[in-house]
């Protein structure tokens, strides 16, 4: 299992670096890192904890984004991207296994899924957060890809009422135009719940926001990892001029 230091240095004090893995060694560090946020923090079911990993089939086809902090070298963030073409070779994006995509499959050409979102909790600042959105974002440009789609996490340890409540705010705002739409195949029960709660955003999901992303249709239950997922789409041409410079240089 990963360890990193008790005492961490303070954020202003770190060194960060990221980089694409490049070996399976660099995948399972990263797996470690997932298993941990996922598994002992959020209690998420995963099929591989007898390792003390996260592991799916689709991880042999992504390519993973790490951050490190540079004292330890330890893995401090990952990301993980499935390309166009990659996703075209395992059948889908995982993404499909929650919602119905049909709208969008005129744009899989263009368009990159990222997951399986995580920083170690004594990273969880800006900086990181910075570090991965810049990895992404220069991939984007590299690659020249046109679209970023993914599933934004809300915990539902509350029986799904926050969940709720985000989603109803943030439909009026975001909402992704009709042709853009997908459906859940497995339906967060909005009805049944309180929607009206003030709830805070998640850092994951409100960066997507002020990147210019659109919410494409109603959250899906996720009983693996016991959250509701929001369907994102952020086309390229929306992030603003400001984030652009900001991560593209």
């Amino acid at each position: 299992m990963m360890q990193l230091n008790r005492q961490t240095q303070p954020a202003a004090q770190r060194r960060l670096t990221t980089s694409l893995a490049h070996s399976e060694a660099e995948i399972l560090e990263a797996q470690r890192l997932r298993y941990k946020v996922f598994g002992e923090e959020m209690g998420a079911n995963l099929p591989s904890a007898s390792e003390g990993i996260d592991r799916d089939i689709f991880d042999k086809y992504c390519e993973h984004l790490l951050v490190r902090e540079t004292v330890g070298n330890n893995v401090v963030g990952t990301y993980r991207i499935l390309s166009p073409d990659q996703a075209q070779k395992i059948g889908g994006y995982y993404s499909q296994t929650e919602f119905d995509l049909t709208r969008l499959l005129h744009l899989s050409d263009r368009m990159v899924e990222v997951g399986r979102s995580c920083v170690h909790s004594n990273y969880r600042d800006g900086a990181t957060i910075s570090q991965l959105w810049s990895g992404l974002a220069q991939y984007m440009q590299q690659h020249r890809h046109e679209y970023l789609i993914g599933c934004a996490s809300i915990s539902i340890a509350d029986g799904g009422h926050v969940a709720a409540s985000i989603y109803r705010k943030l439909q009026r705002i975001y909402a992704a135009p009709a042709e853009y739409s997908v459906f859940p195949r497995c339906p967060l029960p909005l009805h049944a719940l309180n929607q009206y709660l003030d709830a805070p955003l998640p850092p994951l999901l409100k960066g997507y926001l002020r990147l210019g992303a659109y919410i494409c249709g109603e959250p899906a239950w996720d009983p693996e990892f016991n959250t509701a997922d929001l369907f994102i789409l952020l086309p390229m041409s929306r992030m603003s001029s400001r984030y652009a410079k900001h991560f593209l240089g």
